[in-house]
């Protein structure tokens, strides 16, 4: 089975992501789609499995299989947890909306190390663009921004939510590059803080609900087998 047939006839769930997800679109977004496929179950009685993503067929369009999805949204994947928050979705069916049922299960304070992980990975980036050409990419600021504002929110509530709201008109103003470095350094750092401090008393709990995810996924593989 090509990866082209995997997305066509065996997607669960696909959903737009990036700017427009955000909140952040402006008349040259791109539209990024991001999906999860199951592949039917037979196919992993073959040597060759089947791929764990697929790239297209669509420009700016990833998938992941099932499997592969959730066990990166247990690890606390920023982009992965992300799709299962997107308020655009764009196909769904059963099986989709469990797993989207099961968003809170995939919650817990790994969230944190691993978004700053990744948001000190994508700071260091833009420190190195500022000492070569005197300003960063202006654009990685602003989403960098933004991730570190939905992790802040996701340890002081417990829930993910990735639309920026209020925020939506400072943050493109860094995009366009109309606010000083030293004030989005600023910016980042105060809210790193605030991160740091709501993990504390944060409501989620120290660990994913694997059990509850790895019985989906036998449920999903079980149903594709008998179908």
């Amino acid at each position: 089975m090509t990866p082209e047939a995997l997305i066509r006839d065996h997607t669960v769930y696909s959903c737009v992501m990036g700017s427009r997800a955000f909140g952040l679109a402006t008349d040259g977004s791109d539209t990024d789609l991001r999906g999860v496929f199951l592949a039917p179950a037979p196919l992993y009685w073959r040597f060759d499995k089947p791929p764990t993503h697929v790239e297209g067929p669509a420009d700016e369009q990833f998938s992941w299989e099932l499997e592969r999805f959730c066990e990166l949204a247990l690890r606390a994947n920023p982009n992965v947890l992300e799709c299962l928050h997107s308020p655009l979705v764009e196909r769904i069916d059963d099986t989709g909306r469990e797993l989207l049922a099961l968003r809170e299960a995939f919650l817990s304070r790994q969230a944190h190390e691993t978004f700053v992980r990744y948001a000190l990975g994508q700071r260091r980036k833009l420190d190195a663009d500022v000492r070569r050409h005197g300003a960063p990419r202006w654009k990685h600021a602003m989403h960098l921004l933004r991730l570190l504002a939905s992790c802040r929110d996701l340890l002081r509530t417990g829930r993910l939510v990735i639309e920026v709201g209020e925020d939506r008109e400072r943050l493109l103003a860094v995009k366009r590059g109309e606010v000083p470095w030293a004030e989005v350094e600023s910016w980042m750092t105060r809210i790193s803080d605030e991160a740091d401090r709501a993990v504390i008393g944060t409501p989620l709990p120290g660990e994913p609900d694997r059990r509850r995810v790895e019985d989906f996924l036998v449920r999903a593989r079980r149903a594709s087998a008998a179908s």
